[in-house]
C-alpha cells in the first residue's frame, strides 16, 4: 500500500505560480511512477504530467513549458506550476503506479490516489 497526500494548492492570479507537493508513504518502491491529474466539474479527469521511476517526464500539451514535475530524495513529489491561466483551475490529484510511461497514463491505469487539492486561478 502507498499513501499519497497533496498540499500546496490555493488561489493565485493569472500569470502567477504555485507548487503542489505529493508526499508518498507506505510501501514506496523505486519503480513507482507518479502522475498528476486534474478535474473540473462536468469533465473527465485528465493527465497533466507523469514522471517515471527513471526520471523521464511527459507533459500534456496544455501545460508543456509551464509545469514541471519533480521528486526529491525523501519520497515527496512536486508539480511546479508557472504562468498559470484561468483554465488551469481544477482539483489536482497525484497518483502512483508501478511502471514506466511513454505517454500520459489514463486514470484507470493508476493504483494509488491522493485526496485532491483545489487550485483556483483568477483573471
Amino acid at each position: 500500500q502507498v499513501q499519497l497526500a497533496e498540499s500546496g494548492g490555493g488561489s493565485v492570479q493569472a500569470g502567477g505560480s504555485l507548487r503542489l507537493s505529493c508526499a508518498a508513504s507506505g510501501s514506496t518502491h523505486m519503480a513507482y511512477s507518479l502522475a498528476w491529474f486534474r478535474q473540473t466539474p462536468g469533465k473527465e479527469r485528465e493527465g497533466v504530467a507523469v514522471r517515471s521511476a527513471d526520471g523521464t517526464a511527459i507533459y500534456a500539451d496544455s501545460v508543456k513549458g509551464r509545469f514541471t514535475i519533480s521528486k526529491d530524495n525523501a519520497d515527496t513529489h512536486y508539480l511546479q506550476m508557472d504562468s498559470l491561466k484561468p483554465e488551469d483551475t481544477a482539483i489536482y490529484y497525484c497518483a502512483s503506479a508501478y511502471g514506466y510511461w511513454t505517454r500520459l497514463p489514463r486514470p484507470d491505469q493508476m493504483t494509488y490516489w491522493g485526496q485532491g487539492i483545489l487550485v483556483t486561478v483568477s483573471s
